[in-house]
């Protein structure tokens, strides 16, 4: 197309299925990104609070990720190859082996599935299920996992479930941390476990996030997470941790759980496992769990070779040493303090998330929808998440300065005073 022209927008609602999503509140037609920033076709400059719903947190076209893949490109590397030996899958392995799983005293053997973290997911209850000779899955509310059948019968939201049109099965729901005030949920699961007259069938696992993204941001304690790996453990049930989108640096260290005192069985990771935003899902599991034959769970885009190139470099690039760590706690402080301010402006509100996996709970899906519209008016692209959209989320890439940070804050306060100012919420 002419670079004086504009892309007809009729093309998305006459040909793009209703099942398109984020763009009906985002209608920019986008054309390059970098860093946290996206540029639209107008030459619009958008600051990205979304990230790819955690896809991108280390921003857009790293520099070092491209120059790897263009590299890889330009000298014929494989675009697929299966599970068939590689040098790029040998190198990500290698890179993953010794700066990340060696060092946190993990053993565990790396499966690459389909490309998506569904896949994922569907591989690790399937894993539980073979390991064990059990069928039930214990998973909380409000818990997200996918929505192919398997893991949507553990995910939690009755809006997404009901695109099955069937039943879903399999799944035992329990109610997360802090899901009912003055309930202690591990102690209350533990409990039904032990009793023979509890009414749940024994687990081949137990699935959980420990921030629920697309819950609202829900961040179950370190004590509740212990309670429930010994309980997993006393009635020989899988710890699965879902760390889709709360893994890569997301909570503030590259695995949600770490500094919990607990080793999962499986873990399931996807979203920005490549760095680069590509697609690539893979499951963690435990040598003594690792219970397939070959191909027994298998596809034909499971692992990625360009996905590979990326992930090992953001994998070398940011997590050789402690220094990325260090700089997300900093960012982490800072998101907290902001959200605060946006907090304060609006009665009965609250912080929701940790590390960089936060927002504010305004207590209406309206309200936050509006609050974000007019945030994307002004030039910030983010997004809601909860049961009734109700929070405020933000998943910045990680990468993201702190005067860019700032910057995107301002735009978020000033829409939520614009909004609280000029519209029924006024009055409220």
């Amino acid at each position: 197309m002419p670079k004086d022209m504009t892309t007809p927008t009729d093309i998305f609602t006459r040909r793009e299925s209703e099942a398109r999503s984020y763009c009906r509140g985002i209608p920019a037609v986008f054309t390059s990104a970098r860093g946290s920033v996206l540029t639209s076709e107008d030459g619009a400059e958008h600051i990205d609070f979304l990230a790819g719903c955690s896809s991108l947190n280390y921003g857009h076209n790293d520099p070092d990720m491209k120059a790897a893949l263009i590299d890889h490109i330009s000298g014929d590397g494989l675009a697929h190859g299966l599970d068939l030996h590689t040098t790029t899958k040998a190198a990500f392995l290698d890179a993953m082996d010794t700066h990340i799983l060696a060092p946190r005293g993990m053993d565990h053997r790396v499966m690459f599935t389909g490309p998506t973290g569904a896949n994922a997911v569907e591989a690790a209850m399937k894993i539980a299920r073979k390991a064990t000779g059990r069928t039930n899955i214990i998973a909380f509310t409000n818990g997200f996992h996918g929505v192919t059948m398997g893991a949507l019968a553990a995910t939690g939201n009755s809006y997404h479930r009901g695109g099955a049109a069937m039943a879903t099965q399999g799944v035992t729901r329990m109610p997360f941390d802090a899901y009912a005030g003055g309930v202690d949920s591990a102690a209350l699961l533990e409990q039904m476990l032990s009793d023979a007259s509890g009414g749940i069938d024994a687990p081949a696992a137990i699935m959980l996030e420990t921030v629920q993204g697309e819950g609202g941001l829900n961040a179950a304690s370190a004590d509740f997470i212990k309670k429930i790996a010994r309980t997993a453990r006393k009635h020989g049930a899988l710890l699965i941790i879902d760390d889709i989108q709360a893994g890569c640096g997301r909570a503030g260290t590259f695995f949600s759980f770490e500094g919990m005192g607990v080793m999962p069985d499986i873990v399931t990771m996807a979203k920005s496992v490549s760095g680069f935003g590509l697609p690539l899902a893979l499951v963690l599991v435990k040598p003594e769990h690792d219970v397939f034959g070959p191909a027994e769970h298998n596809g034909t885009f499971r692992g990625n070779t360009h996905a590979f190139v990326t992930a090992r470099v953001a994998i070398e690039k940011f997590w050789s040493d402690a220094a990325f760590e260090t700089e997300l706690a900093q960012k982490a402080e800072l998101i907290k303090k902001r959200l605060t301010e946006l907090s304060r402006m609006i009665p009965g509100s609250f912080l929701k998330g940790r590390g960089l996996m936060r927002g504010v709970d305004v207590g209406s899906g309206e309200l936050a929808g509006e609050i974000c519209a007019r945030a994307y008016e002004r030039g910030l692209v983010i997004e809601t998440s909860g049961s009734q959209g109700q929070v405020v989320k933000v998943l910045a890439p990680l990468t993201t300065s702190v005067e860019l940070f700032n910057k995107g804050f301002d735009i978020l306060i000033d829409a939520a005073r614009d909004t609280l100012e000029t519209t029924k919420f006024a009055a409220e």
